[in-house]
């Protein structure tokens, strides 16, 4: 350790005194640019300040202000206090609040300021609808229109309204009369009326143009996905054509179905001359396949398009390989690209899961005779119901 790290205290070495070095403490980068920041004031978000200017300018009354306003943290009293000194007398501190507030979105600062705090004033106007009234929409409209200098301009009468029934409900109008003790007052709303006046909510009342218009725009995103899932299973359900059983089950087969790929926990019935076989997409992909290894067991290996089944006009069934993986049919590969015939009683291998192919021969007989007539592929009879 060099002596510049150190630094000479007492240079007196008079009276056998001794010089005393201590090490020089490391400025951080923090402290070079002016002292550590203070973490309190970066919780205060923009809209906090902005709820804050404005309950202040609707009450100047701090106190008022932080039993009301809801804050995105539970500031305490001392510091709602401190954060509107700083925003009154230090312009540094302004200067940052306001720009960050040019920022918000103009629907949250009409949000914010429509729901701030009501002046003496606003409430004045408020108390002039009786408690024995039934006012509507309307009628608070009114109130806004013609107190336009009294009320913000992002009030709405919708807020009134449920701010009147507020004062209606705890007995604040000037004509209610607070009953005596062990007195029920006149006006005290039962459940049951409480529940009516539920039950007869207009829910097609007019709301906030912006607020519609969100409503609406969630609908409609809504309405596309819910459209798009029809959409896919009724694509899905024209072509399905493999049945899957829990289980191996019977070796017996019906006559819909041409042959069956059992596994050790399921079954696929093939009902359609030609199937395809893998692994279907993830949550939210649009991509299957006819036979879904994944049932089976671990699949992850298994390409999404492992290959097809296809039965032949002249009743040979053929299985291709159009994956990465490769296949052992009867213990024999069969590579990307190749094709091999499949018989009854067949093992087949597919990436670690293992089936043996059961060939439904009468149905293969009466597909193949099917086809020597009309001298067309195979279809299945409109009788036959694909699952």
């Amino acid at each position: 350790m060099s002596l510049s790290k150190f630094k000479r205290e007492d240079m007196d070495l008079s009276d056998e005194k001794v010089m005393e070095l201590r090490p020089i403490k490391k400025m951080t980068p923090r402290a070079r640019a002016g002292g550590k920041k203070s973490r309190k004031t970066n919780r205060w978000m923009p809209i906090d300040d902005l709820s804050l200017l404005t309950a202040m300018d609707r009450v100047n009354d701090i106190k008022i202000v932080h039993s009301v306003c809801k804050f995105s943290c539970a500031f305490s009293l001392k510091e709602v206090h401190r954060r509107w000194l700083a925003l009154l007398y230090s312009s540094k501190d302004s200067k940052t609040a306001m720009s960050r507030i040019e920022k918000l979105h103009p629907e949250t600062v009409a949000s914010v300021r429509g729901q701030a705090v009501l002046s003496p004033e606003e409430e004045e106007v408020i108390m002039r609808v009786k408690s024995t009234e039934s006012p509507t929409l309307g009628r608070f409209q009114e109130l806004i229109d013609q107190n336009a200098a009294v009320f913000l301009r992002e009030r709405t009468a919708h807020y009134l309204q449920t701010y009147w029934r507020d004062l209606r409900r705890y007995m604040l109008l000037p004509d209610q009369e607070i009953p005596p003790a062990g007195e029920e007052p006149l006006h005290l709303q039962s459940f049951s009326e409480a529940e009516e006046e539920a039950f007869n909510v207009d829910v097609h009342q007019p709301v906030d143009e912006w607020l519609e218009a969100e409503l609406e725009a969630e609908l409609e995103l809504r309405s596309r996905r819910n459209r798009r899932s029809i959409r896919l299973l009724e694509n899905e359900l024209s072509r399905r054509s493999v049945l899957v059983d829990c289980g191996r089950g019977p070796r017996e087969l019906d006559s819909n179905t041409i042959a069956c790929l059992c596994g050790h926990r399921v079954r696929f019935l093939i009902q359609h001359p030609e199937v395809t076989f893998g692994r279907d997409g993830n949550e939210g992909s649009a991509w299957r396949v006819d036979i879904d290894l994944g049932l089976e067991g671990a699949a992850e290996k298994v390409s999404r398009l492992q290959g097809t089944i296809r039965l032949r006009d002249d009743g040979i069934i053929l299985v291709a390989n159009a994956g990465k993986r490769t296949i052992f049919v009867q213990g024999q590969p069969l590579l990307t690209g190749h094709t091999t015939r499949l018989e009854d009683n067949m093992l087949v291998k597919i990436c670690g899961l293992t089936f043996t192919f059961i060939v439904n021969h009468k149905a293969v007989e009466a597909a193949r005779l099917q086809c020597a007539k009309t001298s067309e592929p195979f279809q299945l009879s409109p009788n036959q119901n694909l699952i």
